[in-house]
């Protein structure tokens, strides 16, 4: 189970007599709402308008309880600045933007790991409205311009890609390794084609033949669940967001080789710690990721939008999350309505 610490004070966007639609997670239910408080930038923030939005696997797994967040839900956008005032040359702008707002001031942000600021906001996640709705709010300094030439339906996987990315700026792939990555959902998928830059012995494990064709036609391997061999892989990446994917990675890492985990699990994950210690097998946590490396991909290297699945408006919010939550589904886009 997640484990954050809260923020200190409220959530930081104050609020103006407008309102707006969006989706509201309470209590595992998502709901289209009509009437939720559109945000005021506060100082150093800027307010923007969503244009696209994506549901994650972070936003499924808080309907079954992965963390007790109430409000709007969402951190996967591309939108356009509308306000702000601290740096108005961003307005008119289309940006994507990192999702944890610290605090800039504490030990840990002053030794250069924001993302783990013990009193940050996390959008849509811990203590800040997120991206499934009509507007948001950011820190300025969060947003990355995004290029004219890049749709929408491309730079929305910005942050799904940087979080793809982040495991290259935690363990370094060599073309001589042999790579196992487990799950092929959209987080999996974008692992497996960052790591296919790197020229490495890839495969993925892939439970849906529908998974299996979108990596075959990028020139991926892949497996069944059953077919894994034991202690074969270098590195094994676990993004399949379900303990037996854990499992199934200590199954195939061979000793002395690494597991790098990006799941988030739901559900307590039982760990048998014997073989972990014995093998001498290390385990890597990998969370968000760089914008900037990213947004240069996605450019003219990395195509996500094969793995576009639905796209609806804002008000379809819930028909979304079921379709989102089906077995093998890729990416549900939501767009507010103009």
């Amino acid at each position: 189970m997640l484990t954050l610490t809260p923020a200190p004070t409220p959530p930081p966007e104050m609020v103006s007599g407008d309102t707006m639609e969006g989706l509201w997670l309470e209590e595992g239910r998502v709901s289209f709402c009509t009437d939720l408080p559109r945000p005021v930038p506060p100082a150093g923030e800027a307010l923007v308008r969503v244009r696209l939005a994506g549901i994650c696997g972070t936003d499924l797994a808080m309907t079954r309880g992965y963390f007790a967040y109430e409000g709007i839900p969402g951190h996967e956008f591309v939108g356009e600045v509308v306000q702000a005032p601290q740096d108005p040359a961003l307005v008119g702008t289309r940006v994507v933007g990192t999702i944890n707002a610290a605090c800039g001031s504490c030990d840990t942000c002053a030794g250069g790991m924001p993302g783990h600021c013990p009193s940050r906001t996390v959008l849509g996640i811990q203590g800040r409205p997120g991206a499934l709705a009509r507007y948001l709010c950011l820190p300025a300094g969060n947003l990355h311009r995004v290029s004219d030439s890049m749709p929408d339906e491309v730079a929305v996987f910005c942050e799904l890609l940087a979080a793809a990315l982040q495991v290259q700026q935690q363990v370094t792939i060599r073309p001589t390794d042999r790579v196992l990555v487990v799950g092929a959902g959209n987080l999996g998928q974008l692992l497996a084609r960052t790591l296919a830059l790197t020229g490495c012995d890839l495969t993925v494990v892939a439970r849906h033949a529908s998974q299996r064709d979108l990596l075959l036609q990028a020139g991926i391997a892949t497996l069944e669940p059953d077919r894994v061999g034991l202690c074969n892989f270098d590195f094994v990446l676990e993004a399949s967001g379900s303990p037996s994917g854990f499992e199934l990675a200590l199954q195939a890492v061979r000793p002395r080789g690494t597991i790098v985990l990006k799941s988030t699990y739901p559900e307590p994950l039982s760990l048998q710690t014997g073989r972990i210690v014995v093998d001498e097998i290390s385990i890597v946590c990998s969370r968000c990721g760089p914008f900037v490396p990213a947004l240069r991909l996605l450019q003219d290297r990395v195509d996500p939008t094969p793995l576009i699945q639905d796209r609806l408006p804002l008000s379809e919010g819930e028909r979304a999350f079921e379709l989102a939550g089906r077995p093998g589904a890729l990416k549900v886009l939501l767009a507010p309505t103009a």
